[in-house]
């Protein structure tokens, strides 16, 4: 009776284990909007004004201090991947996404979200290069590969208002790579799969430990863009750093996020693909905040925005115009179905195979004598 009790109890940490990592990527749970007092107009115009910056800090650690980026182990714990092969999956999974993606290749656009890129890369803890492209999608999203591919739609670059909230949101993903993310999940996704190997050797009538197996493949897959909420922290953390460095306010990553709450609250259900994981929740904007004010010494100026983010943007604008205006084009052919042929033809009074000269005739060949 005892050994079932402890074999019970090891399923049960398993399980338990396996359901923690599946609930932290999972946005926390949402108060009822009927039971929540809207906010005074005192706090609302608190939130419009920017975080007010002390003129000099006292870090606690390297990993507080601006002035070290560059110089600390950022990426640090257990890892099963070394740099040269993270690099190498990053480049097997980048050929992927381009297979299935059509690419912005204006040059003047490109050179542009590359240029913006790679400062923020040389002012990070990156220690791999990166490669930085534009995806054509009206999706507001971005992300980052391991190894340093790295990806930003069309629709988060017409969707930022000003060069400072693309860079943070920019800022935010590379410090996914430097923080070298998704190969830790991957560690620990194979990790959790060494661990259940005495259980499918071990466990009661066999099937029950292949099912736990299983079951704990679905509860952690072995993704390299979902992150857990602590990993979602320390890239805001590390994101704000970086652009702050690279001489952007970073008051424009909490007004982009404040801007995409406000989006979500006047119409549910339009929140970015960028945030769809990880959530602008008031904690999150808050923590921020603190971090922007404790962290990051006040600076006389920083980069808002540039004119020529102005122009790349309406040029972009025009560039996706013109190519949903060339895809619905009239005298573009189309693909239809045999069932839409049908509706046709019996919509116009006709036999839906009469008209369809082009559908193939089955005759039976004589037997040859």
């Amino acid at each position: 009776m005892q050994a079932i009790l402890r074999q019970a109890t090891r399923f049960t940490i398993l399980g338990v284990l396996a359901a923690g990592t599946a609930l932290a990527q999972s946005p926390p749970p949402t108060s009822d909007p009927a039971k929540v007092a809207p906010p005074s107009e005192q706090q609302q115009k608190a939130q419009e004004k920017p975080v007010q910056q002390q003129d000099s800090v006292s870090p606690k650690n390297t990993k507080e201090d601006v002035d070290a980026i560059g110089n600390r182990s950022v990426g640090k714990g257990i890892n099963f991947y070394s740099l040269e092969k993270e690099i190498a999956l990053g480049k097997g999974l980048a050929q992927e996404v381009e297979r299935s993606s059509k690419l912005i290749d204006d040059p003047v656009v490109t050179e542009y979200v590359n240029r913006v890129g790679q400062n923020l890369v040389r002012n990070s803890d990156a220690r791999v290069p990166f490669t930085i492209k534009v995806i054509d999608s009206d999706e507001v999203n971005a992300f980052a590969l391991p190894g340093g591919f790295f990806y930003v739609n069309s629709g988060l670059i017409l969707r930022a208002q000003e060069e400072s909230e693309l860079a943070g949101v920019m800022a935010h993903e590379i410090s996914h790579v430097t923080a070298r993310h998704g190969t830790k999940n991957a560690t620990k996704g194979e990790m959790m799969q060494i661990a259940t190997i005495p259980l499918m050797l071990l466990g009661p009538a066999g099937w029950a430990g292949y099912g736990l197996y299983e079951g704990l493949q679905i509860a952690i897959p072995l993704t390299y863009l979902k992150f857990s909420r602590d990993s979602e922290r320390e890239a805001d953390f590390l994101g704000l750093q970086y652009m702050y460095k690279a001489g952007y306010d970073p008051n424009a990553f909490v007004t982009f996020f404040e801007r995409i709450q406000a989006d979500e609250k006047r119409r549910p259900g339009t929140i970015p693909k960028v945030f769809s994981t990880h959530p602008p929740t008031p904690d999150r904007i808050e923590s921020a905040q603190k971090e922007i004010a404790r962290i990051l010494p006040n600076k006389p100026e920083y980069i808002v925005t540039t004119s020529e983010f102005d122009g790349v943007k309406a040029r972009l604008r025009n560039i996706m115009f013109a190519r949903k205006v060339q895809d619905n084009a009239p005298g573009k052919p189309s693909l239809r179905t045999r069932t839409e042929q049908q509706q046709k033809g019996t919509q116009q009074g006709q036999d839906p195979n009469a008209g369809d000269d082009d559908r193939p005739t089955l005759k039976r060949r004589p037997d040859s004598q």
